[in-house]
């Protein structure tokens, strides 16, 4: 195995699952269902795309992304429980609880679906679930550099992780993180499970730089990326010159896609 190029890539991982950017305006902190929640909303009388955020990140990821959707298009982003100023909930953070979560949220600020649905990492897993347990409330599925239902199962689990990226994780992440993190095989067994979302728009966004990495590792990571789009029948993906951290990196292609789907609608 080249050690090299698999440190690089688990640093940048690490650094895209703890790091922020600019903050996004609007953000408001209220009581819905007797917690608190951290979220932005613009309204319009067009369309609604949700964004979903991936481990560790927060809405401000969507900074570069989200002003220029809600300019003319209803945009919603918000922080999961424990995320930001987010009350933690009791619940299990497994995907399905998190997606009746953020259903119960959406129709809390009466958001109406059909929803554009986007997802960035494990956020694109989530939304995956969304889209397949709730195929008539999904118009579109857009992916952004999204794990793969199976990301961390065989050569990808975490067994196979240096001893000192486990150790930093561990010490680098929060508990809501864990949880969620310890849940995601659960999740990516449940998108498996349902029927696949077909017959709308999924616009795959892959990020093109990890592809350089040679490792047993970062090659199975990379084969994920490659096959997610054989999930969806009928998606597109594009390759984007950029790390992991495409909303911060390259997010022109985010909203290019976001726009293709709205005008098909």
């Amino acid at each position: 195995m080249k050690t090299k190029p698999l440190l690089q890539s688990l640093v940048v991982l690490l650094v895209a699952f703890l790091t922020g950017c600019a903050s996004l305006p609007g953000a408001v902190t209220e009581s819905i269902d007797e917690r608190r929640v951290e979220y932005v909303l613009v309204r319009h009388d067009t369309g609604t795309v949700v964004f979903e955020n991936g481990l560790g990140g927060s809405i401000d990821w969507w900074a570069k992304v989200f002003p220029e959707i809600s300019k003319d298009t209803t945009a919603f982003a918000y922080n999961r429980p424990g995320y930001g100023k987010s009350d933690m909930v009791s619940s299990p953070r497994d995907g399905n609880h998190i997606v009746d979560e953020l259903r119960s949220l959406l129709k809390s600020k009466g958001l109406k679906p059909p929803y554009v649905l986007v997802g960035h990492s494990l956020g694109g897993l989530y939304m995956q679930l969304f889209a397949r347990r709730y195929p008539d409330e999904a118009s579109a599925l857009i992916l952004v550099d999204s794990t793969h239902p199976a990301q961390f199962k065989g050569k990808g689990s975490p067994q196979n992780w240096p001893a000192w990226f486990r150790l930093v994780y561990r010490l680098a992440t929060s508990e809501v993180e864990k949880e969620e993190f310890n849940a995601i095989d659960a999740t990516g067994e449940s998108v498996l499970d349902l029927p696949p979302f077909t017959g709308k728009p999924v616009i795959v966004l892959s990020a093109a730089e990890p592809m350089k990495a040679k490792s047993e590792l970062a090659d199975y990571a990379n084969e994920k990326r490659k096959d997610l789009v054989r999930l969806y029948p009928g998606a597109t993906q594009i390759w984007v010159d950029s790390g992991h951290a495409i909303p911060l990196e390259k997010p022109e292609p985010i909203i290019s896609a976001i726009r293709e789907v709205l005008q098909k609608k």
